[in-house]
């Protein structure tokens, strides 16, 4: 079979995650606030991810909505190596600082991921 005789169309199935991330990032705002959210999960690790999230962001200050009130101490105590984390790996712009606000979320549900 030669290169004429190769089908334009593929010969199996991709994996619809693969399609949906190319999609996502291809709608994504182009805004600080989406940035931070694609990489937090990279940024903070996925223990942390499941327990709190980016929810808002005004003039480089990142608000992070965190399940508990302790989570929210900590991520304070933690945020100049997290902003120097998604500073390095941000596309645009720069984060200031983090606000770090205890909303109450249940573990299993954060409001924050979708």
């Amino acid at each position: 079979m030669g290169t004429a005789d190769v089908s334009p169309y593929r010969s199996g199935p991709r994996r619809l995650g693969s399609a949906l991330d190319a999609i996502a990032e291809e709608l994504a705002p182009e805004t600080l606030l989406a940035d931070v959210q694609r990489v937090w999960p990279e940024a903070v690790g996925s223990s942390i991810a499941a327990e709190a999230g980016p929810t808002a962001e005004r003039a480089g200050v990142v608000t992070i909505s965190c399940a508990a009130s302790v989570w929210a101490q900590e991520l304070d105590l933690m945020a100049p190596q997290i902003i120097e984390r998604l500073n390095a790996t941000l596309r645009r712009g720069r984060v200031k600082r983090l606000r770090c606000v205890a909303v109450g979320h249940s573990r299993s549900a954060p409001r924050w991921r979708l």
